[in-house]
């Protein structure tokens, strides 16, 4: 199987995104401000939306290969971490000085919508969309 590795990471991101918000939902309530809790909370949002969209660059990468989607799902998965992973330890450690981390995640994370558009404008049509642009 062809990029098993980003397969793999997708899928623990996807895990980590469902256990980090039951944990949220269920074991966090009462426990943190509600300030701390919205953070982890935006946290796991944002992961999840990151996490679905790499599963769109993968399925895409499957049957149209493009040497920019790996950079895509490496600025994805870099700014998860930095983002999301900045907000969870900020509020389960109230370290509120990790938070000049969490901009950087976000920066990667817009890198890597640019680039896919960047993929998509440079992505050879096929022989079936030659025509119908």
């Amino acid at each position: 199987m062809r990029d098993r590795g980003w397969w793999s990471l997708t899928a623990l991101s996807g895990a980590l995104t469902v256990m980090a918000g039951a944990f949220a939902a269920h074991a966090l309530q009462g426990q943190l401000t509600e300030r701390m809790l919205a953070a982890f909370e935006t946290g796991v949002r944002y992961q999840a939306w990151h996490t679905l969209a790499m599963l769109g660059v993968l399925a895409w990468r499957a049957s149209r290969p493009h040497r920019g989607q790996s950079l895509v799902l490496a600025l994805w998965t870099a700014g998860i971490a930095l983002f999301s992973g900045s907000l969870y330890a900020m509020a389960l450690t109230g370290l509120g000085g990790l938070g000049w981390i969490t901009p950087f995640g976000g920066v990667l994370m817009i890198g890597g919508w640019l680039a896919l558009a960047a993929c998509a404008l440079w992505a050879r049509p096929d022989q079936s969309e030659s025509g119908s642009t």
